[in-house]
This record gives structure tokens, sequence and C-alpha cells, in this order.
């Protein structure tokens, strides 16, 4: 029987944003290109994962974060990791419930400017994803999917990577075996959301324990009841709902 209730849990996201730990969506480091969230539950643990796919200058290629919250984690990093016993220690006590891992869909290769790796080469281009080499976006994908570029004559690789959301979202995002990385093996995936309306956690006030949108998936973790998520709020994880991010 789970132990834990839906204060529980919210106060363990709340938590995490002060930590930093819990997606911020406008996040002036990176540029949000696209989201997924999912809920996973057995009988006595609860998880809860947001996958966020973007791009920052300081990582220098696209990437996926995969955010994981749960009573019990799985695969945590070993001791190993750290420089020294205490360091570990100190990973285990910052994070009881949270788990960070990064997925690279798209590799590294000449779609990119090598004297600025902000900028797409333009040309035809091949990039690799997942594998498989697909014709790098053009300013013209851009505007077809919605994107203004910042600029006529070159792409950003930020552009980039939203266009590569909109034509390529399931290859952009986390694979089931990634989005799992950090889960028990033994739960069961009891919901995925494609959009919903996620708190501008900066202010105390829209941190997840004061939104209908997790009060509600807290509920559904307990119960294992997907009826109790009934949306009122409109979704607002699109790109282009976070104007702020990546602009620091």
């Amino acid at each position: 029987m789970m132990n834990w209730q839906e204060a529980d849990i919210l106060s363990v996201l709340d938590q995490c944003c002060d930590s930093y730990t819990f997606p911020m969506l406008d996040n002036g480091y990176v540029y949000l290109a696209a989201t997924r969230l999912s809920l996973f539950r057995s009988l006595e643990d609860w998880a809860l994962v947001i996958e966020v796919f973007g791009f920052s200058p300081r990582a220098g290629i696209p990437d996926t974060h995969v955010h994981t919250f749960a009573s019990r984690l799985h695969n945590r990093n070993t001791e190993a990791n750290y420089v020294s016993p205490e360091a570990y220690e100190n990973y285990l006590a910052l994070h009881p419930h949270n788990e960070s891992r990064f997925v690279y869909p798209i590799e590294e290769g000449e779609w990119q400017d090598p004297e600025n790796l902000e900028w797409v080469v333009g040309g035809p281009h091949d990039l690799v994803l997942r594998g498989k080499p697909v014709p790098a976006p053009s300013l013209a994908d851009s505007q077809a999917h919605g994107i203004v570029p910042l600029d006529v004559a070159q792409m950003h690789t930020f552009e980039l990577a939203r266009v590569l959301a909109a034509t390529h979202r399931d290859d952009v995002l986390a694979s089931i075996s990634e989005r799992r990385a950090s889960v028990l093996p033994e739960m069961q995936q009891i919901l995925q959301l494609e959009a919903w309306h996620h708190p501008d956690v900066v202010e105390d006030a829209h941190r997840p324990g004061n939104s209908p949108t997790f009060q509600q998936l807290a509920k559904v973790l307990v119960t294992g009841d997907v009826s109790h998520y009934r949306p009122t709020l409109e979704p607002n994880t699109h790109w282009e709902n976070w104007p702020e991010g990546g602009t620091l």
C-alpha cells in the first residue's frame, strides 16, 4: 500500500523548486522546443517524469533533459561518479527524490557552424537524428512551422531544434527506456501528457503545490485513477508561451 499522500508528493515538487531542479520552461539558459509529462505507479511507489527538449548555447548541441521525481529512484549514480565519499553523500542528501538524465538525439556534424554553435550552416545539409540521416531544416521550414527566424539570412540552432520538434517529435523526446531510466522497473506508466498547464515556478504562489494541474496529477498518483486529471486551464507548454527561455 502506498504511504504517500497528495500533500507529500506536492511537497517534494515544491522542494525541488527551491533547489532549482523542477523544470522552469522559461529557463534563461535553454531555448524550449518540446515537452512531455508521464506518470508511473506501483502499489507502493510513484514517479513523475518531465522531458524537456531544447537548446542551451552552453551545451553546444540540442539535448533532452529527463527530470524524474519519485518516492524511490532507480539506477542512481554510484560513488565512483564523485570525487569523494562526502560528495556522493551530499548528492544523495540534496536529491533524495529527484534525478536528472540527459539524452542527445542529434549528433554533432557539419550542419552546425564550427565558428559559432548557435548558428546552422547555410545550404542543404544532413544531420543524424537517432542514428538516421535526415535533411537539416531550412529557414523555409522554420516559417512553414510558425517559427519566425531571428535572422533572414541564417538559421539559429534553437530554431532548428523547434522545427525538428514539430516534424520529428518522438525522435527528439525520450524513448521509452530513456524515459524510464530512473523509474523502478516494477512501476507501470498510467498517464502521458503531450501538453498541460505548467506553473511559472519563479513565484512561490505558482509552484506545483498551488497548481491545479499538479494537484490533480498528485491525486492520480496516489489513487491510480486517471479520471482525477480533469484540466481546467489551457495548456501552455508550447515554446511560444515562454519567450524568455534561452535569452540570458
